[in-house]
């Protein structure tokens, strides 16, 4: 309804808002005297480490990160800064970064926790971490990532390492009132399920690691059991609701798709790479961050004219290889995305559709791809007998 969207949409804005004044805060650079520099962004009186020459960052007060692109550890801290901050210019010598509260979001979400952020960070900059930036960067990751809405068996799951962090949640009365109370052999003392926790990619979370951190590390994992996280069941009609209050909340909820075990839901039949093709490293990396945990991620890979987004968002789909619908923005493109699809993959013709005013194909009933365009899907007026057919089954 009407009234539902502009709901959500000012829950969006609420989120919006509240990363914004953030940004605003760390923004406002003070002198040391408490007065308000009359030169912007001049840091030149920020002190510099014994050894800055072996670091290849300068971290200001504002966000602001500048890399040199000569050093010898440019490589690895190329790595890190793409992982947490935005690129604003990338000039021969000297590049330039920027902390934001989304940057920091989408480092959380790909298992980057706030003392690694800091850490990393520390380890790289040529001077000591400005007190705004490691307080911008644990108010930011405090809270965000630390609760998942997870899609398991066509069921939904709010799921986290904490059972505080679920406890804070159940007392809001619409979250509490849309659980489901399961029975389940593997229950711990507050009645959360508990299972092992989905592992990161190591090379997501290989940051600038030395060999003897990696030493340390390897340790550490034969000696320690499998980490586990807690979880309570929602009602699927119930979802929004929950999204929009753990915001009010300042938890947002991240979400995942747990499809290597989803039994319920039929695979698309023969839907595999073909030998020949080969994805590019940089498709390879966007990849990782959206099924680093052997789960399906929500968000967005965002890459350049001519990088092959295609050929990424194929890869995607046949990962996950269930039901897939790609949305275009005409009918050329539509048409484009089918080729990409057979070019690249085993998939039946009988198993991948198009559905334009043009051309509107069978949709198989167990599983398959379909490519439409935004208008098509979203068109509010009357349709034709066949378009409604479609979309009945969509």
């Amino acid at each position: 309804s009407m009234s539902s969207e502009f709901d959500e949409y000012a829950h969006a804005k609420k989120l919006v808002a509240r990363a914004s004044q953030r940004k605003k805060d760390l923004g406002s650079v003070e002198n040391p005297d408490g007065t308000h520099p009359t030169v912007e962004a001049d840091f030149s009186s920020l002190p510099l480490k014994a050894d800055h020459l072996q670091r290849p960052c300068w971290t200001c007060p504002d966000g602001t990160i500048y890399l040199e692109a000569f050093h010898d550890l440019y490589v690895q801290a190329y790595d890190f800064l793409v992982a947490i901050a935005e690129p604003v210019a990338r000039p021969e010598f000297v590049h330039h970064y920027k902390l934001t509260p989304y940057s920091l979001y989408a480092a959380v979400a790909t298992n980057i926790d706030t003392e690694r952020i800091i850490m990393v960070l520390e380890k790289l900059s040529k001077n000591k971490l400005p007190h705004q930036i490691i307080k911008f960067i644990r108010d930011c990751t405090e809270k965000y990532g630390k609760a998942k809405l997870v899609l398991k068996h066509n069921k939904f799951y709010v799921e986290s390492e904490s059972p505080q962090v679920l406890r804070e949640l159940l007392r809001d009365q619409v979250i509490a009132q849309a659980r489901v109370k399961e029975d389940s052999a593997n229950v711990e003392e507050h009645g959360f399920s508990v299972q092992v926790k989905a592992e990161e990619m190591k090379e997501n979370l290989q940051l600038l690691e030395d060999e003897e951190s990696e030493d340390e590390d390897d340790d550490q994992q034969t000696n320690k059991k499998a980490a586990t996280v807690v979880s309570f069941q929602i009602k699927g009609e119930a979802v929004e609701k929950v999204k929009r209050q753990a915001i009010e909340l300042d938890y947002p909820l991240m979400e995942e798709y747990d499809f290597r075990n989803d039994q319920i839901n039929p695979n698309v039949h023969q839907f595999d790479l073909k030998p020949h093709t080969r994805i590019r490293r940089y498709q390879e990396r966007s990849l990782a961050k959206m099924f680093g945990n052997g789960r399906a991620r929500s968000g967005i890979i965002v890459l350049p004219c001519g990088a092959g987004k295609t050929l990424t968002g194929v890869t995607a789909a046949q990962t996950i290889k269930k039901s897939c619908v790609a949305l275009c923005t005409n009918a050329v493109s539509v048409l484009q995305w089918k080729y990409q699809f057979q070019l690249w993959t085993n998939i039946p013709s009988d198993r991948i559709s198009i559905f334009t005013s043009d051309q509107k194909d069978t949709i198989h009933p167990e599983a398959c791809v379909l490519i439409t365009t935004y208008t098509m899907v979203s068109y509010t007026g009357k349709r034709s007998d066949k378009s409604q057919e479609v979309m009945d089954v969509i």
